[in-house]
């Protein structure tokens, strides 16, 4: 199979975005995405049927992460016992009473994405699960919520030194580069301009009440009671019980609190068990998988002790409840599922090879360096749906490109990879990540990467022109700075536009 003459070339880029072209045209993630597997395969086999029919299969199964599948559905379970309990409506009913309006719903969401900065995919459901019925109180889209939830869980994690990110980016570093992985993610985090700006970008269209493109729309149709715009149907069998009268606040914050707290704990000590001598180091090489899913474990058995003993859920309804959070994941499952597969086609393909070979070929320690990362980590992860797989790519090409020769520009450098490869992710629909914003609002995928597109791309011009400026002055605090400033006028012209098209409609 691995004669085909299409490995390692142009072809190996054509399934993910045959995938993510038809996704957007027939606006069906689960025939899109399979399409470009299959075009993908015949490539890769060589156009021989079988071979491809064997390829998909075996591909599937290599790529498959079952640890993120079982936390999916463990974290569904949880989410469907909050409701059960009623939890979930009494924290509505709470929230409702201080918070009081569209404005304080958002911002609390936002903060709340903040506070859970330890691994996204924790951050999307939980941020979704918790919030949902405040904002479906005050009329928030579900593509604004999704947007808010994306925009908070992996910009967050880049710039968070606790976090399963921080460890995969310490990972890809190699052990000559004259700085050790955690120095060096702790230094890139000034410069990493889409984490900033996007969390710049969230505050300003909350706190200035703008919306534009598509979102705008969402939010109007939200404004007259529809929340979805189109893709409702897909969530009529997932509508939340009532849950019990006897339930309160602290049957839904003990939950997250706890599923907090252990899982950075069993962060820590999967850390030590790895030889760690420290605690930063700990979280450096904590396996990030398997303490989210002991996490889970932990806060199911804390929900029994503190739900039947007070019989706000029946053991029955307890057991239920897994088989019911089983069936809430189940599109998130099958497009993660979909969406591994397509990469570890990609991979096959050498896509992995071929853009090294590109990057290698045409990149020098010139000034457009860090532009020029951000721009092909941001198509590489538009292309493969993953932001980790990107920095595997490019971080180590980008230090053995400065190693020894000019340290600052290799901390912008893989500044600007980190930035791009979170840029591409967010706005490609087969980021796992953004699978879980989509599921954690409970949005129409389709509609959720179309409107985050469009926010998404504002930022990422402006972090075009700020990693140009950052490799001319190699200053921080002067780039982002600037870049802020850029970003905020940039808004508020569009914001002005907006209002002169509204006025005159």
């Amino acid at each position: 199979m691995d004669s085909s003459m299409f490995i390692g070339t142009w072809w190996s880029l054509v399934p993910p975005i045959l995938a993510i072209v038809l996704a957007f045209v027939t606006k069906e993630v689960y025939s899109s995405l399979f399409i470009g597997i299959a075009v993908g395969a015949l490539l890769y086999t060589g156009f021989v049927p079988w071979d491809a029919f064997e390829a998909i299969f075996t591909i599937m199964k290599d790529n498959m992460n079952l640890n993120i599948l079982i936390f999916d559905v463990l974290l569904g379970m949880i989410i469907v016992l909050m409701a059960k309990s009623g939890g979930s409506a009494a924290y509505g009913n709470w929230a409702g009473g201080k918070i009081k309006s569209k404005r304080s719903a958002l911002l609390a969401t936002t903060g709340l994405g903040v506070l859970i900065f330890v691994d996204d995919y924790f951050n999307c459901l939980t941020v979704g699960s918790v919030m949902r019925p405040v904002t479906d109180r005050y009329q928030v889209s579900r593509a604004k919520l999704a947007y808010i939830i994306d925009a908070t869980a992996a910009p967050v994690c880049i710039i968070a030194p606790i976090s399963s990110w921080a460890a995969a980016v310490n990972s890809y570093v190699p052990k000559d580069a004259g700085i050790t992985g955690f120095q060096l993610f702790l230094r890139t985090i000034p410069y990493n301009l889409y984490a900033l700006l996007t969390l710049a970008m969230v505050l300003y269209v909350i706190v200035a009440k703008f919306d534009f493109g598509l979102m705008k729309k969402h939010e109007i149709n939200a404004a007259h009671g529809d929340l979805f715009t189109s893709g409702a149907e897909e969530f009529e069998t997932m509508e939340e019980e009532k849950g019990s009268d006897k339930g309160k606040v602290i049957d839904l914050v003990l939950p997250v609190a706890v599923l907090i707290v252990s899982a950075i704990g069993a962060m820590i000590y999967t850390g030590f068990l790895g030889g760690a001598g420290n605690v930063i180091d700990a979280f450096a090489g904590c396996d990030a998988e398997t303490s989210l899913i002991f996490s889970t474990f932990v806060t199911i058995l804390f929900m029994l002790v503190l739900y039947l003993p007070r019989r706000v859920v029946t053991f029955k309804g307890f057991m239920e409840g897994f088989v019911e959070g089983f069936r809430l994941m189940i599109p998130a499952v099958a497009i993660l599922i979909f969406a591994w597969t397509l990469k570890g086609m990609g991979d096959a393909l050498g896509i992995a090879d071929f853009v090294g070979r590109v990057v290698g070929d045409n990149a020098s320690a010139s000034v457009i360096v860090p532009a020029i990362m951000f721009m092909v980590a941001v198509f590489l992860a538009f292309s493969t749906g993953t932001s980790w797989g990107t920095f595997a790519i490019l971080v180590p090409i980008v230090v053995a490109m400065f190693s020894g020769a000019n340290l600052e520009m290799m901390i912008i450098s893989v500044s600007a990879v980190l930035a791009g490869a979170v840029c591409g992710d967010h706005v490609s629909p087969i980021s796992d990540t953004t699978v879980m914003s989509s599921a954690g609002a409970q949005s129409n995928h389709i509609n959720h990467v179309q409107t985050q597109m469009q926010y998404a791309m504002i930022v990422a011009v402006v972090c075009i022109f700020g990693y140009i400026l950052a490799g001319i002055t190699k200053i921080w605090w002067l780039t982002l700075g600037v870049s802020l400033i850029v970003l905020l006028t940039v808004l508020t012209v569009m914001k002005k536009r907006e209002e002169k098209k509204d006025a005159a409609a």
